[in-house]
């Protein structure tokens, strides 16, 4: 699938998106701050609307027809429009977001250069995808699906990324009852991976295959059955949030 359009994607897989995909409210915070005093804002890879400011005015840029369908009664606007290419003049808005989409973009350094083109101010949420950063450090990556490796060929790193907007970032953790069923989401509550909701809502399942997600279910099915998961991820029981290379990008 990877040649498949974020847009063709989302068409496919998004139709349950809401289920799990809610905002967290303690992430929101942290990208709502970075937007400053940004009274006009761009939400880039909008999705369904989550972590879009309520107080600000917001339009947002999504070219899946599914996910615009879901967006709730008195969202901001919505423009079908991929990042690569925005239709609107420089320095049109305060501020530019993008929430949990950059790795779904064909060119994520051109959707950045939009962004930081249109805005100016850009705050993006993303992932480290450096063995250190997240591969290795995520349990499920690690012992179960490293298919994950395979999606990320090719693919500019983080700190490519900072640096074509002239970004910096800022860590942010995972609460363990993190609202928003993103891949990391459930570190602490590995049960929830069983279930086919939970992975419905997430684009990496759909992108490793049918395949490579049964043989990773069916494994840490039978491992938090004789609790070799517990005894492999003891240190993780006592923490109230993770640290998994999720990152803040402000420009």
């Amino acid at each position: 699938m990877g040649a498949v359009s974020s847009a063709q994607l989302y068409d496919t897989i998004g139709a349950t998106y809401t289920v799990t995909r809610r905002t967290e409210p303690r992430i929101a915070a942290r990208v709502w701050a970075a937007l400053g005093d940004a009274g006009t804002v761009l939400n880039v890879g909008a999705g369904t609307g989550s972590y879009e400011p309520l107080d600000r005015h917001v339009l947002a840029v999504e070219p899946s027809a599914v996910m615009r369908s879901q967006r709730p009664a008195g969202a901001a606007p919505c423009v079908a429009a991929a990042a690569e290419s925005l239709p609107f003049g420089d320095q049109s808005f305060d501020a530019a977001m993008a929430v949990a989409t950059v790795h779904h973009w064909q060119d994520p350094i051109a959707g950045l250069r939009e962004m930081r083109r249109v805005a100016r101010r850009v705050v993006v949420f993303t992932h480290d995808t450096s063995d250190t950063g997240w591969r290795r450090r995520f349990w499920l990556t690690r012992d179960y699906l490293p298919e994950v490796a395979d999606l990320l060929v090719g693919r500019p790193s983080l700190t490519e990324q900072a640096r074509a907007i002239g970004a910096r970032m800022e860590p942010v953790l995972i609460p363990w009852d993190c609202a928003d069923g993103f891949f990391e989401a459930y570190w602490r509550r590995p049960e929830a991976y069983l279930n086919a909701n939970v992975r419905h809502g997430v684009s990496v399942w759909a992108r490793v295959g049918p395949d490579a997600e049964q043989r990773a279910v069916d494994s840490l099915r039978d491992d938090l059955a004789s609790g070799r998961w517990a005894e492999r991820n003891r240190d993780l029981v006592d923490l109230e949030a993770a640290e998994l290379g999720l990152r803040l990008l402000i420009a």
